[in-house]
């Protein structure tokens, strides 16, 4: 594919989440743009992070976030020939409500929808340099070629880290100590109906003693936390703890972690009674990250807006998860629901750093403290938020305000037409 630089409308950086539904509502409201994303394919945590289950689309029974993201999931579902999850039984637990995916299907579908709207989508690149020069952002990019640029009217922080935020000299918050990250495996090769568990936990435990292995290996310091690993086949279990994946020291630094703790799991449960044939098929290419750095917003939520279900009145978009922080101690997590009923809201100024003209961020580094943002971070929400940050881009490029001067109504109208579900005006 030939090169393609030149002026965009809109340059949205990362191709998660957040950035495809950001790119997709951009180029579908007829900005040119440009996604740029440093992976082999869309999709971000969802691929390359292997946690391709995306949710929460429903709230106590009912939909309450669609739009071009839901529009991707559906037709990977079609694609699949697969059934939505039994979203309306509130009995389940809230992981029974999310959907699991093809994630080879996902990252395709993504780019089907993505050249249909007119997107221009460039792979392997990362963003070096930003400078807004008062009328546009100049944007360097790190090519396998070389240092290549082009220049923006709006852009899409949907790094997940604030990359651009940070690189425009945007303030970011930072918390002493970070969520664990996650590295998602299969493995197999055992029976998992004839193992003694209790013989194996209490064999994981000496190991553990001994420094051969961590409890944070297989997400807590519990002896259910190992037979829960071996009968879920791995999974979404473990706990890399220590780790700060902003920078790219920090992310190899999780990398190489994530890789010991694989070896660490392998040497032991091969050498355990009835799994003599245990196999590690399956990794996935990242160890997924949680938490690292937000925005300072001109907005920004708190545990008591998200608990209390604050409809804000510049409101852009639903959010619908319980608060989820993981221990970094490694004694796992305890999700604590929502009250009946509640569903919190997003505001558009959460999106929107400080001091930073036409630049718009989505997915999990949104402004909100700590716990509020927990629950945020997951895929659903970061798609809603991804619409919100492509609408607002798209606007500001043609319009000429800034993001946070465009009219509400102008916004919301734009979303509803790409079919988004919107809070009622308070």
């Amino acid at each position: 594919m030939e090169w393609l630089a030149g002026a965009y409308d809109v340059v949205v950086v990362g191709g998660g989440a957040a950035g495809i539904c950001a790119s997709l509502q951009s180029a579908r409201a007829g900005a040119s743009t440009l996604l740029v994303e440093k992976n082999a394919l869309l999709g971000g945590t969802m691929t390359t992070g292997g946690v391709c289950f995306p949710g929460l689309f429903w709230a106590w029974g009912r939909q309450i976030i669609a739009g071009v993201g839901w529009e991707l999931v559906r037709r990977t579902l079609d694609e699949m020939d697969a059934e939505l999850p039994p979203y309306d039984d509130l009995s389940l637990p809230h992981p029974r409500h999310q959907v699991p995916l093809d994630a080879p299907l996902l990252a395709a579908l993504a780019d089907e929808l993505l050249l249909e709207a007119g997107c221009t989508i460039l792979l392997h690149t990362m963003l070096a340099e930003l400078r807004w020069d008062g009328e546009r952002w100049q944007v360097t990019l790190c090519c396998k070629e070389g240092l290549r640029q082009v220049s923006a009217r709006a852009m899409v922080d949907a790094t997940g880290d604030a990359n651009a935020v940070r690189l425009a000299g945007g303030a970011l918050h930072r918390h002493e100590t970070l969520q664990p990250g996650t590295i998602m495996m299969k493995v197999e090769g055992y029976d998992r109906e004839n193992l003694d568990y209790v013989a194996i936990a209490s064999a994981f435990e000496s190991a553990a003693s001994e420094g051969h292995v961590k409890w944070s290996d297989v997400g807590s310091h519990s002896p259910s936390a190992v037979e829960h690993f071996l009968r879920a086949g791995g999974g979404n279990c473990t706990h890399v703890v220590g780790v700060d994946g902003e920078t790219s020291l920090g992310r190899t630094e999780a990398e190489l972690e994530a890789h010991r703790l694989v070896l660490r799991l392998y040497r032991f449960f091969r050498e355990q009674p009835g799994l003599e044939g245990f196999r590690v098929v399956w990794c996935a290419p990242e160890c997924g990250i949680r938490e690292t750095v937000t925005i300072d917003g001109i907005a920004s939520i708190t545990l008591a807006d998200y608990v209390g279900g604050r409809i804000w009145p510049d409101a852009v978009c639903y959010s619908f998860y319980p608060i989820d922080l993981h221990d970094i101690a490694g004694d796992g997590v305890r999700p604590e629901p929502l009250a009946f009923g509640t569903v919190p809201s997003i505001p558009r100024g959460a999106l929107i750093p400080r001091g930073l003209p036409n630049l718009v961020v989505a997915g999990r580094c949104i402004a909100g403290d700590r716990y509020a943002n927990s629950a945020c971070r997951v895929q659903a929400t970061c798609m809603a938020t991804g619409q919100a940050a492509g609408a607002m881009a798209c606007l500001a490029a043609a319009s000429g305000l800034a993001p946070a001067d465009l009219p509400m109504g102008d916004l919301r109208s734009l979303l509803l037409e790409h079919g988004a579900i919107l809070p009622p005006l308070p």
